[in-house]
């Protein structure tokens, strides 16, 4: 019970931590990177100008005309009405995910052993068997994820801080954060630093971030992942692809996020459906691999 307490009031602590510590840079460098768009949109403006297919001064003010009407228009109202109402929709089931991860870190194998109550002989040997691999997989997964996340967002963080990159605490933990997204998650991490880059300090620097944003994610991808990951996720990139795409169709980045590990978890039970090393009939090998 007081390792439950611990562990649960820890992660709490930690998640309030990095909020508070993220919403402080925002603010405290909010004028310096105000400042620093609009010096960054000026000599965008220069270089756009300097173009071989030219754009006119009267062509950038029209964009800058239209971008200033939308940011006014009542689509714009509504969509932040919409944002506020998200965010009490996260706020409240950040608290119920609290609960419930109070509870299954208390009370997690009693409560499975209450689900297999029903069953008896090899049907309750093959459930057990099933929940030991599957919270054994998930927890893999998370664990080797944020792992792989840290490593990154470490990397990519010092990164843009030598560059002199404004926002780097955000922008890091928003790289930690989208990691959980496979295959596409650190491609869009590394986007928006290059965008930020871009408009703050210029187009050179961006092309640096790119190039540090690349090298981390390789090194990521075939060095640390493989070492971190082991046997975790052992799922075909197509899959991990498909199921990428279904739950984000089905359920937003909710879906983004649970897709592969819940994939990963019931490719996993299905591998010991049958006995320990024994898949279900339907998934076993029917023939030799060939090269």
């Amino acid at each position: 019970m007081l390792a439950t307490w611990i562990a649960l009031l820890t992660l709490v602590a930690l998640l309030a931590g990095i909020v508070a510590l993220v919403v402080l840079a925002v603010v405290r460098q909010w004028d310096e990177l105000q400042q620093q768009a609009l010096d960054g949109f000026d000599s965008l403006q220069e270089y756009a100008q300097n173009l071989p297919f030219g754009i006119t001064a009267e062509q950038v003010a029209s964009v800058r005309d239209s971008a200033v009407e939308l940011l006014q228009s009542s689509a714009v109202t509504s969509g932040a009405l919409a944002g506020v109402s998200q965010t009490a929709d996260f706020v409240a089931g950040f608290f119920i995910m609290i609960v419930v991860l109070f509870f299954f870190l208390k009370d997690g194998p009693v409560i499975w052993e209450f689900l297999l109550r029903p069953f008896e002989g090899h049907r309750y040997e093959r459930g057990r068997r099933v929940g030991t691999a599957t919270i054994s997989t998930l927890g893999g997964y998370v664990r080797g994820t944020a792992i792989v996340a840290l490593v990154d967002a470490a990397g990519i963080g010092i990164g843009l801080a030598i560059v002199g990159v404004p926002l780097v605490l955000p922008l890091s933990v928003l790289v930690f954060l989208l990691a959980f997204i496979p295959l596409v998650g650190a491609t869009l991490a590394g986007i928006l630093a290059a965008l930020v880059a871009l408009v703050a300090v210029g187009p050179v620097e961006a092309l640096i971030v790119v190039a540090i944003v690349v090298v981390v994610n390789q090194l990521e991808g075939d060095f640390l992942q493989p070492i971190v990951m082991g046997r975790t996720l052992s799922l075909h990139p197509l899959v991990i692809l498909i199921a990428l795409t279904a739950g984000t169709v089905l359920v937003g980045i909710t879906g983004a996020v649970l897709a592969v590990p819940v994939a990963a978890s019931i490719w996993r039970a299905i591998q010991v459906w049958d006995g320990d090393e024994l898949p279900a009939r339907f998934a076993r090998q029917k023939r030799p691999e060939t090269v």
